[in-house]
């Protein structure tokens, strides 16, 4: 039972994988744009499966920011992981052991997440393990590949490869944008505010990370108290 589990988890994840790989090139870019190395690259890679969150840890290792804004944008990019926890363990079963839990806690991704969520009854560890072993290498090796295509590639093709990423965040903006206008208004004053930060006096002394974590921060913050969600919309 288990192993029909994990191949039915096996082949839902392959699409993932291969989402991953193509995404996770532009973090190799990136990554190599950082000055890493290949082992790095793919390190960081394994270890962090989270694009928002990778390439905001690359950001600050690229400003050299230090270990205080690495922890901070962490924190704050990542911190939707938190829900998404607290909603998956809801769909385990009570008895399942804390190292399974670990286990699946390490590569909670946004798309793995839809997978389990969208399970019926409890969730089968297997299963979710299944789509880990689909998806991890691809972004890993995405990112391997971007590192090295990186070494190889001319400055100009690099340039134009390292917007790569900034293609897959507008790609998520965008139509959630379209859809509700509050989050177009914050899109617009996300741009607006990061031009700013980079021109007056006090903000443009920061580093880019730097910006970049308390513009989170504050534009967030700002949202969630101007237009917070009804408890009905929660339900929802």
């Amino acid at each position: 039972m288990s192993k029909r589990v994990f191949l039915r988890g096996l082949r839902d994840g392959v699409p993932i994988g291969l989402g991953y790989l193509a995404v996770s090139f532009g973090i190799g870019i990136s990554a190599h744009s950082a000055h890493l190395s290949v082992f790095q690259g793919f390190l960081l890679s394994f270890l962090n499966n989270a694009s928002s969150g990778e390439y905001g840890g690359i950001t600050i290792i690229a400003a050299d920011s230090g270990l205080l804004a690495m922890a901070a944008m962490m924190l704050v990019v990542n911190a939707r992981y938190l829900l998404m926890s607290c909603a998956l363990s809801q769909h385990l079963s009570p008895d399942t052991p804390l190292a399974w839990r670990m286990l699946i806690a390490y590569d909670l991704t946004d798309e793995i997440f839809g997978l389990a969520i969208a399970q019926p009854g409890y969730l089968d560890v297997w299963y979710y393990v299944g789509a880990m072993c689909a998806a991890m290498p691809g972004w890993s090796l995405g990112t391997v590949l971007g590192v090295l295509m990186g070494n190889l590639m001319p400055a100009w093709a690099e340039s134009g490869f390292s917007v790569m990423l900034f293609g897959m965040f507008l790609a998520i903006i965008i139509p959630v944008g379209k859809q509700n206008r509050i989050v177009l208004g914050c899109i617009g004053v996300s741009f607006l505010c990061s031009l700013l930060a980079s021109v007056l006096p006090f903000t443009r002394e920061l580093s880019e990370g730097m910006r970049i974590l308390v513009l989170t921060i504050v534009i967030s913050a700002a949202a969630a108290i101007l237009f917070p969600h009804k408890e009905d919309d929660l339900v929802a």
